[in-house]
């Protein structure tokens, strides 16, 4: 995973965006991704790309015991740790693909727009399915396919500026993209819808919900988020980790 996100520039800017500033509420998923959480009270809960701590903060106000929050970024680890004061939360810098993911420890893995930065996604799936105890809960939100394999992940525009459309090319050919987001070289990873949901099928897991993200009605007058109708931005997937009984 590249660590765009410690970048002077780059971090300044995300600062900026009405989710850094106003939390969960100004997630245009939010309303979406929030019922497919499980009951947390009581659970233990490990956030893989934690940012500003958000999901971490909901857990904990849902009843959760522990929760572990890793990020490979410095910068997103030492924003969390200034906005929280909860006991039950640890925060680590910690890439998604080094943590060591021990055996049945957690009751929920929860993902939120970083799992587009791993490469080899499904060796990711087999370790949160380790982690999880038997009838865990794996819940994620990805990059859409068809958002990562966009060209330059950016619209079509008219001579005069407005979004014409939005081209997919190499749909079928995953691994690295590089685009530009606040101003920035960002690389990610293109992983096909079946990847993504047959990775989860191979490796144990029971799906339970997958939802296309759509922007809610009180939103639609925020300037762009209208053409977020014209093609998916992100995945919300809600998986259980089914295993037999020793």
């Amino acid at each position: 995973m590249n660590n765009t996100y410690d970048n002077e520039k780059f971090f300044e800017e995300y600062s900026k965006m009405p989710r850094s500033k106003d939390g969960l509420s100004a997630a245009g998923e939010w309303h979406q991704l929030k019922p497919l959480f499980p009951s947390l009270q009581g659970k233990k809960v490990l956030d893989l790309g934690c940012g500003y701590g958000w999901h971490c903060r909901f857990a904990v106000e849902q009843g959760a015991v522990r929760v572990l929050g890793i990020d490979l970024s410095r910068k997103m680890i030492g924003e969390a740790k200034k906005r929280s004061t909860e006991n039950q939360i640890e925060y680590r810098v910690c890439g998604i693909e080094e943590y060591e993911y021990p055996e049945s420890m957690w009751d929920c893995v929860v993902s939120n727009l970083a799992l587009h930065y791993i490469e080899n996604i499904e060796d990711t799936f087999q370790k949160v399915y380790r982690t999880l105890k038997s009838d865990g809960t794996f819940l994620f939100n990805i990059e859409h396919p068809v958002f990562t394999a966009g060209v330059g992940q950016d619209w079509i525009y008219t001579t005069e500026g407005i979004p014409q459309y939005w081209p997919i090319d190499n749909y079928f050919i995953p691994g690295e993209r590089n685009t530009q987001f606040l101003g920035c070289n960002v690389t990610k990873q293109h992983h096909t819808l079946t990847q993504i949901l047959m990775g989860l099928l191979n490796n144990g897991f029971e799906l339970k919900a997958v939802v296309e993200a759509e922007p809610p009605k009180e939103m639609m007058e925020i300037s762009g988020m209208k053409d977020e109708m014209r093609r998916p931005m992100m995945l919300l997937v809600k998986a259980i980790a089914r295993k037999e009984a020793k």
